[in-house]
């Protein structure tokens, strides 16, 4: 009897069911177009028309209340960001800080681009050095083997015996 009377009690407070009646198909068509723009607070990276969360129903509501009041797309826009910030905005506006936000990516693809471009620029096939002729000395060694006095031999050798 306890839980029967506890149950009744707790079910006064509970938060309604959220999934308002939809409106004409004109407001309607508003309603999913707006929801598009606003980010599920539970959800990563969906809208709240695209989530199934009861957060994003409740919020899906609020935006269907606030269309039948006859406020404007951009009103409405306000309205979550007065409450949850601009993270509530699936795109935020691009100004002040969120111009990074915008435009960093492409300022780094330019940028490892151009250090890409100067690397492959900065030593073309002309500049390197011909080679020398082969003395008949070299000619007549077996391939595979550097003569005596190689420069950078040496530096290899000297560089293992370390």
């Amino acid at each position: 009897m306890k839980a029967l009377v506890l149950g009744l009690v707790l079910a006064a407070y509970a938060p309604q069911q959220a999934g308002s009646t939809p409106l004409d198909p004109q407001r309607e068509a508003r309603v999913q177009a707006l929801g598009k723009q606003l980010r599920c607070p539970m959800c990563q990276g969906l809208s709240i028309a695209d989530s199934n969360a009861s957060a994003a129903r409740a919020q899906m509501d609020k935006v269907r209340e606030l269309v039948a009041a006859g406020r404007t797309d951009e009103q409405i826009r306000g309205y979550f960001t007065s409450r949850y910030g601009e993270w509530a905005l699936l795109e935020p506006e691009a100004s002040g800080m969120n111009l990074l936000v915008w435009f960093l990516p492409l300022l780094l693809l330019m940028g490892g681009g151009y250090a890409i471009a100067r690397t492959v620029r900065r030593r073309p096939a002309s500049a390197l050095p011909a080679p020398a002729p082969e003395p008949e000395a070299e000619k007549a060694r077996e391939p595979g083997q550097a003569p005596p006095d190689d420069p950078w031999l040496e530096a290899v050798r000297a560089e293992l015996r370390r």
